[in-house]
C-alpha cells in the first residue's frame, strides 16, 4: 500500500518536469528559462518520496493486518492526483519565481531539508522505542537536537512532515501546493490527536503535559 502510494508521485512529477511533448508545448518549452527553484522543487519532491520509500523498506515496522482496497484506492487518487497538479504549475514553461527571490527559496528550502532530516530522525526512534521491564517507553529526546521536540508534542513525525509542505509552499509560492499542504496539516493533526489519545492510555505520566502535533494550537 504505501509502496504503491509513495512511488505514483515520484514517477508522475518527473513526467512533468522532463516536459513532456503531450503536456506542454514544446517551442515555449524550449523559448523559456527555467528559473533554479524548479530544479530545487524537482529535488525536494524527489527526496520527500524516497525517503518515505526507503522508511517504509527499512524502518518501519507494519502490523500483521491489511489495508481495504478502497484505502489503497482513496490514497493513491489524493497523492497521485494532487502531485500532477502542483507538478504542472511548477514545472510550467510560464511558472512564475517566488516574489521575495532567492532568500524566499533558500530560507524555504534550508526550512524543508531540516523538517525532512527531523522526520527521518524521529522515525527512527519510534521504530527502536526502549523497553522498561515488561512495558515499552515512550521515546525520549537524545543527544539528536532533531529530537527534542519529543519534549513538547507527542507526534513530532507529524509535525516535521506539515512543516516540510509549508516550507515547500513558501520555496515554490504556487497555490495547488497551499492548497496541499493546508489539508496535509489538517490531516496531520487528526492523525496526530487519535494517536495521542493512545499514548495518554500507555504512556499517560511520560505524554500527559504534550501537546499531539503543535504546541497550544493541537
Amino acid at each position: 500500500f504505501f509502496l504503491t502510494e509513495y512511488t505514483g508521485p515520484l514517477l508522475i512529477y518527473m513526467l512533468f518536469y522532463i516536459r513532456l511533448s503531450t503536456i506542454y508545448d514544446q517551442v515555449e518549452s524550449r523559448k523559456n528559462f527555467r528559473h533554479p527553484v524548479v530544479h530545487l522543487a524537482c529535488f525536494c519532491h524527489c527526496l520527500h518520496y524516497i525517503r518515505h520509500l526507503l522508511e517504509t523498506l527499512f524502518v518501519h515496522k507494519f502490523s500483521e493486518g491489511h489495508t481495504p482496497l478502497k484505502n489503497m484506492i482513496k490514497g493513491c487518487a489524493f497523492y497521485w492526483g494532487f502531485t500532477s497538479w502542483i507538478a504542472y504549475y511548477i514545472n510550467h514553461p510560464r511558472y512564475t519565481p517566488p516574489s521575495f527571490g532567492h532568500k524566499q527559496v533558500s530560507y524555504a528550502a534550508l526550512a524543508f531539508l531540516m523538517c525532512e532530516a527531523g522526520n527521518h530522525f524521529i522515525n527512527v526512534a519510534l521504530a527502536h522505542q526502549t523497553n522498561s521491564g515488561n512495558r515499552t517507553c515512550f521515546p525520549s529526546p537524545t543527544y539528536n537536537p532533531f529530537t527534542w521536540l519529543f519534549l513538547l508534542v507527542s507526534c513530532p513525525n507529524y509535525t516535521y512532515e506539515a512543516g516540510s509542505w509549508i516550507s515547500f509552499t513558501v520555496m515554490t509560492q504556487t497555490l495547488p501546493v497551499g492548497i496541499f499542504a493546508f489539508l496535509i496539516v489538517i490531516q496531520m493533526s487528526l492523525w496526530a490527536q487519535k494517536k495521542h489519545k493512545l499514548y495518554l492510555k500507555r504512556f499517560y505520566p511520560e505524554v500527559r503535559r504534550k501537546a499531539a502535533m503543535i504546541p497550544i494550537v493541537f
